[in-house]
């Protein structure tokens, strides 16, 4: 294909709702709310976790994190969402778009490391609770909270630098209300099937193989309590699990339904739908998993 008359596009229009127009304000305040929401939410477990000395322990050092963590996964497309539902001109710059992509993938990712090493806490203590305080110390939870970060910003370097050098001759209209790798790539000039594979091989290796150990954390969490023989014992080594596993749940059915496949055109509405449920009820549940912990400690 000759690339001499292809001129790069600059920019990218976001469509969001295109047919749900007459319920766009709707949608905004839905979406604030969400935000408003989760800001004094996990600004309030990650301050009280970190002034309360009675909270410096593992599950709350990650829970903390999980809390800073949703302030910025949030912040990468709610805003920018936002103000498209009440623009005009639904645009962001390419760059811009990329770096949306890197920060949703990124903290996405870190979310899912997170979660796991959350289920093997959990499985520590209530399958191994003499051998928990010398196992998960405080230096180990900041070497692995650390890990999960370094792990997590470096996964889509290379996912964003193929597409970043994607030729985009347009159209520019993006069929999602964020910028992400599928409707991106439905947009370039270009055979992009290497990087739909490249994309599918990532996102499963991450997801499944964080899955899978969260799954083995949970069975042996599972087989642990079942051997408990009073009913009260059971429901507490349970609650001290049920936030944790709400979560887990919800982000990774999420996460399986929209990043796990090898195509690139895909039911659009469906992922805009997908993403706004994933938030409203992240953005509860997360608050959810400090309140439950708590709870289940002072039982």
């Amino acid at each position: 294909m000759d690339t001499g008359n292809w001129s790069q596009v600059t920019e990218f229009i976001i469509l969001g709702f295109p047919h749900l127009q007459g319920v766009q304000t709707y949608l905004f305040i839905l979406l604030l709310l969400i935000y408003l929401t989760n800001i004094p939410g996990n600004l309030l477990i990650f301050l009280v976790v970190h002034l309360d000395s009675q909270l410096h322990t593992p599950i709350y050092h990650f829970v903390s994190t999980l809390s800073f963590l949703e302030l910025g996964y949030t912040a990468a497309t709610i805003p920018k969402m936002l103000a498209n539902l009440l623009s005009e001109k639904k645009a962001i710059s390419f760059s811009g778009c990329l770096l949306q992509i890197y920060f949703f993938h990124s903290l996405g990712a870190i979310e899912c490391y997170l979660l796991t090493v959350m289920a093997y806490d959990r499985y520590l203590a209530n399958c191994r609770p003499l051998h928990y305080p010398t196992l998960m110390t405080p230096e180990l939870c900041t070497k692995i909270a650390v890990g999960c970060w370094l792990g997590g910003l470096a996964g889509p370097v290379a996912e964003i630098s193929l597409v970043s050098h994607l030729p985009f001759c347009g159209p520019n209209h993006i069929q999602h209300i964020f910028c992400d790798f599928p409707p991106v790539l439905s947009l370039a000039c270009t055979d992009t099937s290497i990087n739909v594979l490249v994309d599918f091989i990532i996102n499963s290796c991450k997801i499944l193989a964080t899955f899978l150990l969260l799954l083995t954390s949970y069975v042996q969490i599972i087989l642990t309590v079942l051997r408990i023989p009073s009913t009260a014992g059971k429901q507490k080594a349970f609650s001290t699990c049920a936030s944790h596993l709400t979560v887990v749940l919800i982000f990774y059915g999420s996460i399986f339904f929209m990043h796990v496949r090898l195509k690139k055109s895909y039911s659009l509405d469906y992922d805009r739908a997908l993403v706004v449920w994933q938030y409203s009820h992240l953005s509860s549940t997360h608050s959810s998993t400090a309140c439950t912990t708590r709870r289940s400690r002072k039982l």
